[in-house]
C-alpha cells in the first residue's frame, strides 16, 4: 500500500472531547529536501508543522491562515511555520545545521536546539486585526510548547504529541502526532479516563515506529470513550509563491530602498524562505516597481 499524508479529526465522550491526528512523513522529508535539514532541525520543524497542520484545521474561514513562530536562545534561532484549514502547510528553521547531543532518554535534543524563548501564535481571520496569543516556551520540545499554549492562551484544557523519526540517512522515517481538547462541558469521569490512557501510552514517536496510523493513535488516546471519526483530508507541503507576490514585498520597501537597489545597476536575486524558489528582477523591473512604491 502506498504510503500518503493525511489528517483525520474526531470527537468523543458525547463530544466532550475533540481530537486530531496526523501522519507526516512525506511533506516533512519535502522540507528536509528544501532547507538541507539536520535531523535536529528536521525533527523541530516537523513537530511544529504536525501540530500547526491540526490547528490549521480548527480554523472555520477559507481565506483563514496561521503563522506559529518559535523564537528561542538555542542554536536552532527559530522556527516559522505557516498553515490553513486546506490542509496545507510550509515553514523554515533559521539555522538548518544544528548538531547537538542526544538528550538524556536518547532522543534528539529538540529542546535544546531551541533553548529559552517564547511561542506565538497568529491567527489572520480576515478581520483588521489579527489574533495574536504568545507565551514563554515551556521545554523546546514543542509538544509540551503547544500544550501550554492552549491552556494558558486559550483557556483549552489539551494534550499534544508530536514525533520526528530519522533515518540514519537523514531522510524521513516517520512524523505525525495528535492534539486532544476537552470541550467546557466535559465531565470528571471523561477528563479522568483520558488523562490515564494518556499518562499509559508510549511515546508519539514509539506509536509511529510501530507503523500506526492517526486512527490507531486516536484509538489509543480515546480508549474507552466511543471515539467518531468526523473527517480525513490530506496534507502537504505547499508554498504558493509567484513573481507577483514577490513584486509587492518589493513595492513594500519603498522608494529610497528600491532607488539604491536600482543605482547598484545589477540584476537582483531574491529566494523565497519556505521553498528556495529563486526570483530575478532585472534594473529595469526595479525601476517600474518604484513606480508603485510609496
Amino acid at each position: 500500500m502506498e504510503y500518503k499524508d493525511y489528517m483525520v479529526r474526531a470527537t468523543a465522550g458525547n463530544a466532550q472531547i475533540r481530537a486530531f491526528a496526523i501522519t507526516s512523513r512525506n511533506l516533512v522529508e519535502e522540507a528536509r529536501k528544501i532547507h538541507s535539514l539536520s535531523p535536529i532541525c528536521s525533527a523541530a520543524l516537523g513537530r511544529l508543522m504536525s501540530g500547526a497542520l491540526m490547528m490549521g484545521d480548527m480554523l472555520k474561514g477559507e481565506k483563514d491562515a496561521l503563522t506559529i513562530t518559535v523564537d528561542g536562545d538555542g542554536p536552532i534561532g527559530g522556527l516559522l511555520v505557516t498553515s490553513n484549514n486546506k490542509g496545507q502547510v510550509k515553514g523554515y528553521v533559521k539555522n538548518n545545521a544544528v548538531v547537538l547531543p542526544n538528550n538524556a532518554e536518547g532522543h534528539l535534543n529538540v529542546g535544546g536546539a531551541v533553548g529559552n524563548g517564547t511561542l506565538t501564535v497568529t491567527r489572520d481571520l480576515g478581520l483588521k486585526d489579527p489574533y495574536v496569543g504568545t507565551i514563554s516556551l515551556y521545554s523546546g520540545e514543542i509538544a509540551d510548547d503547544l500544550t501550554c499554549y492552549f491552556v494558558e492562551s486559550e483557556q483549552i484544557p489539551s494534550s499534544v504529541g508530536l514525533g520526528v523519526l530519522v533515518n540514519k540517512d537523514l531522510s524521513i522515517m516517520e512524523a505525525g502526532g495528535f492534539i486532544v481538547q476537552l470541550m467546557p462541558d466535559a465531565t470528571e469521569e471523561v477528563i479522568s479516563k483520558l488523562e490515564s490512557n494518556i499518562q499509559g501510552m508510549p511515546t508519539v514517536t514509539d506509536i509511529l515506529r510501530d507503523g500506526k496510523t492517526p486512527e490507531d493513535l486516536l484509538s489509543m488516546v480515546l480508549d474507552g470513550l466511543s471515539m467518531e471519526i468526523t473527517d480525513t483530508r490530506p496534507v502537504e507541503y505547499h508554498c504558493g509563491c509567484d513573481k507577483d507576490r514577490v513584486e509587492r514585498a518589493l513595492v513594500l520597501l519603498g522608494k529610497k530602498e528600491l532607488q539604491s537597489l536600482i543605482d547598484d545597476n545589477e540584476d537582483i536575486e531574491i529566494k523565497c524562505q519556505f521553498c528556495g524558489t529563486a526570483y530575478s528582477f532585472t534594473p529595469t523591473e526595479l525601476k517600474e516597481l518604484m513606480l508603485r512604491a510609496k
